[in-house]
């Protein structure tokens, strides 16, 4: 009897260990479309008191509203997107792309400067060899690669939008559709706590994505400032930009600083270094500074312990998993993924001493 007892123990272990294990197979490799539907979903969810607005006080169907909350994202989008034209066609000019001659000649010009503030004393050879190490490899070969490179991105941008629009719209249209779908894998005695789960899990979630809202927003204010203060072109455009990749954790802030500091010098590149560029760039970066200290001690931790309720470190600790195993996508959707995994763990595993102590603040 005992040995049956042990031999059934045994199997259902190996069974559980078995579909665990497959469970996570199965997320690994459907991560892009996982990420879809996780976009999908944030969409819904803040394109929701929208969809109530329009439904209740214009009397619009679901279909209508759903559908005219999704123009107004994707208009919103296209403006963000046209934000950035001047700033791409003010660089252009600049950097003079089409004319490789010019920028060569501008590039040599910087690096002069760049090597005699520094005090480097052959500073011919080191024009030349800069000059030599960059524009030597440039030809006419690079052409197709970058063509075949840019039309793949440009491929699976567009499955990606698609996918994500098309989930987006019947979320909005169907609030409880993904509620439905879970529901089926929820054993009936568990359906309570499940939709007791998925609400706190919305409001969390809200209170979230308002406080990145209002990060965004000081930043924002505080780079827009800076820059107009430096006198560089197209400052809220390039404010706008560093501030959304504050959204990707410790990485974005670092792409941020040297993109900051990239476009202000080009902004001044016919200017002198010592005089003009090297000082502008000194004080821009010393207000990106300024605005990562703000975000760091103020903004980052009030969202963590009114919004999603953990600690800083553990959210360190989450960030790195994500970003080690799905790159980019995975910083950005760390936190509110691991929320809402949380709410789920003290729903239905509420007396495992584990999850008492990571979910002792929820």
């Amino acid at each position: 009897m005992e040995a049956n007892t042990v031999a059934k123990g045994i199997l259902i272990a190996t069974y559980r260990l078995l579909m665990l294990s497959l469970g996570v197979f199965l997320f690994y490799k459907l991560q892009e479309l996982i990420i879809h539907l996780a976009i999908a979903a944030v969409l819904a969810l803040l394109g929701r008191p929208i969809v109530i607005f329009l439904e209740r006080k214009l009397k619009f169907s679901a279909l209508w509203a759903a559908t005219t909350t999704l123009i107004i994202f994707i208009t919103l989008m296209i403006g963000i997107i046209s934000l950035f034209i001047p700033l791409l066609l003010k660089q252009g000019d600049n950097l003079s792309l089409l004319n490789v001659e010019d920028l060569e000649s501008k590039f040599i010009f910087l690096s002069s400067q760049i090597t005699d503030f520094i005090g480097w004393n052959n500073t011919n050879l080191n024009k030349h060899t800069i000059s030599n190490n960059l524009f030597s490899n440039i030809g006419l070969s690079t052409i197709p690669e970058f063509l075949n490179g840019f039309a793949g991105a440009l491929s699976n941008f567009t499955i990606g939008l698609f996918s994500v629009i098309f989930a987006s719209f019947f979320l909005l249209k169907d609030s409880k559709l993904l509620e439905k779908t879970t529901l089926i894998f929820i054993k009936d005695d568990q359906e309570s706590k499940f939709k007791k789960a998925l609400e706190k899990i919305k409001d969390l979630l809200s209170r979230y994505f308002i406080g990145l809202f209002f990060q965004i927003t000081i930043l924002l204010i505080i780079y827009t400032s800076i820059l107009l203060i430096c006198g560089v072109s197209n400052a809220f455009i390039i404010a706008f930009l560093c501030a959304l990749l504050n959204l990707i954790p410790y990485l974005g802030p670092m792409i941020g600083a040297v993109l900051i500091s990239l476009l202000t010098m080009t902004s001044f590149i016919d200017a002198s270094f010592t005089e003009v560029i090297l000082p502008k760039t000194i004080y821009v970066l010393l207000g990106f500074s300024f605005g990562q200290l703000i975000d760091n001690f103020f903004s980052q931790p009030y969202i963590f312990s009114k919004s999603v309720k953990s600690h800083p470190l553990e959210i360190f600790i989450i960030i790195i998993i994500a970003g080690t195993l799905f790159g980019t996508i995975g910083l950005i959707v760390a936190i509110p993924s691991y929320t809402s995994i949380k709410v789920m763990l003290q729903t239905f595993f509420e007396e495992n001493k584990v999850v008492k102590s990571l979910t002792k603040n929820l």
